[in-house]
């Protein structure tokens, strides 16, 4: 396993994040998050991708040179705020 919070703390913790929001993304999916079909199968395939980057580079990776991407980060905001938009108009309705 890659994860070493003292020895290369960055890198840990996006692959963390990765993984995290990975799983969101699929839990958004599966519950129907996402109002349309069309935002169902995106966010299964950004949470496949996701979720399969986190395990690759905690398990696969050896070294070298790996691509972060930064909407890692604020995904779980954007989830966030889709999640109670989507509760309110369901409320309202």
């Amino acid at each position: 396993m890659n994860l070493d919070f003292s020895a290369e703390p960055a890198f840990s913790w996006y692959v963390v994040l990765m993984a995290v929001s990975g799983i969101a993304m699929l839990v958004a999916a599966a519950t129907g998050l996402g109002s349309t079909a069309r935002d169902r199968i995106i966010y299964a395939v950004v949470g496949l991708g996701m979720s399969g980057y986190a395990f690759y580079l905690l398990f696969i990776f050896s070294g070298g040179t790996y691509h972060m991407f930064f909407f890692v980060f604020l995904l779980p905001i954007v989830l966030l705020f889709q999640a109670v938009g989507a509760f309110f108009r369901r409320r309202r309705s």
